[in-house]
């Protein structure tokens, strides 16, 4: 009887280590990288200057693969890349037809485990929740909402993330859950950060216990920690506030507001009490970014550490001003229609708005031997807050050197350096 006890213990312990080995998990974005991969669109809004600095900043300690949609594209992207002043010998290119430029958000989720394989979290897509926004749109018009969402809705962008599986030889885990990559945020221990607003949002009819189980399945995560909401000004989609102030943005991407920088520590975008009288927004991300910290002081890492957070101004505001016209341009890249925005918010023709971009330091990429950041001084943000950051982030990474990119460009569309790039892990061996 002892002896078959102590043969099934045995046997169980193998079996875990085995289980072990085998079970794939997404690491930190500060581990060890092969690749960041960068997307590409025919249509420049200012990001191919933003893609040329960001990859003359990393591609010293790390591989550049960059995905576009068609063969004709690539060769007009290797042509763009050369105008840049980037070498494109060395990079690898990739067609993978549904390509868009925020890869982070469409694309691979890379996984690894300890056996040195290469997985992919395979979410599906719904282009930001675009139907839930439609929805409100059309005040609840299920049939309006859906001939919208139809119309736009591009099928072949949920699949890049298979398509880069595929050309990595990488295996696939599928997922039913619909999240997008800037959402996700994890220390490679066990330990993923998500977003309320923009889970719940993605995914409508679903309880946390379904989410928490179907998260934990497809990162090889075993402990998660809820931030409510994020920064106003990544709002979803596009919205008009105060009658006055649009915004364009994902609803609360976590990478626009709170990353890890070690297994136990995290930085938190902030604003000053000091700083609440000068703006609306000011005071609206106080009040969600004092909730989030809450929550962050009462939470703790997978194994029941407490956590060490950093708080990290955020930048001044940046507003740039906005007609609203009948008819646009296919030139007029900044103006909009009164059809951009939810029905009871929508402006009249000729009103002017004040767009807000969604700026944030926290929107920053590691590589192996470099951070590369938002640098907003030139636009009109605080040089000493600027500064407060980069001495926040040069004790956070000793080791790499920072890098300065003006990614505005980004911001004006809701987005910034992390989510047009994604980080693909070293095989471990």
């Amino acid at each position: 009887m002892y002896r078959y006890f102590f043969a099934l213990i045995i046997c169980l312990n193998s079996c875990a280590e085995k289980k072990t080995d085998n079970s794939f998990y997404m690491p930190a974005e500060y581990e060890p990288q092969e690749a960041v991969w960068f997307g590409w669109e025919k249509f420049d809004t200012g990001f191919h200057p933003v893609i040329a600095n960001v990859i003359n900043a990393i591609r010293q300690g790390v591989q550049i693969k960059i995905a576009v949609s068609s063969d004709s594209l690539l060769l007009v992207c290797k042509q763009k890349l050369n105008a840049l002043n980037v070498d494109t010998n060395g990079i690898h290119f990739y067609t993978m037809p549904g390509e868009r430029y925020w890869i982070r958000d469409h694309g691979a989720a890379f996984l690894v485990n300890n056996k040195g394989e290469l997985s992919v979290a395979d979410f599906n897509w719904s282009m930001y929740g675009l139907m839930g926004w439609y929805l409100d749109m059309y005040d609840g018009n299920k049939d309006s909402a859906k001939l919208r969402y139809e119309k736009y809705f591009n099928k072949e962008t949920g699949q890049v993330d298979s398509l880069m599986a595929v050309a990595e030889k990488a295996s696939i885990i599928k997922s039913d859950l619909v999240i997008e990559g800037g959402a996700i945020e994890v220390n490679g221990k066990g330990t993923l950060i998500l977003c309320e607003a923009v889970t719940f949002q993605r995914n409508p009819g679903k309880t946390k216990a379904e989410l928490e189980e179907g998260f934990k399945k497809a990162l090889g995560a075993t402990h998660i920690i809820w931030m409510k909401q994020g920064l106003i000004d990544d709002s979803h989609i596009q919205q008009l506030h105060f009658g006055k102030y649009a915004t364009m943005g994902t609803g609360g991407h976590t990478d626009e507001f709170i990353r890890f920088i070690n297994d136990t520590s995290v930085l938190l975008a902030w604003v000053d009490e000091a700083e609440t009288g000068k703006h609306p927004f000011h005071q609206i991300n106080h009040e969600r970014m004092s909730e989030n910290l809450r929550r962050l002081e009462a939470a703790t890492d997978q194994d029941g550490r407490k956590l060490r957070i950093i708080k990290v101004p955020l930048p001044d505001l940046i507003m740039r001003k906005v007609i609203v016209k009948a008819e646009l341009d296919s030139n007029d890249q900044i103006n909009v229609k009164p059809s951009y925005f939810i029905k009871r918010h929508r402006p009249a023709i000729g009103d002017t708005l004040l767009q807000v971009s969604a700026s944030s330091y926290l929107n920053y990429l590691v590589t192996n031997d470099a951070v590369v950041l938002p640098t907003y001084i030139k636009h009109g943000s605080s040089q000493v807050k600027e500064q407060q950051v980069e001495e926040i982030f040069k004790e956070a990474f000793p080791k790499r050197k920072l890098a300065w990119v003006d990614c505005l460009p980004q911001n004006w569309n809701g987005g910034g350096i992390h989510c047009s790039t994604q980080q693909q892990p070293k095989r471990k061996k």
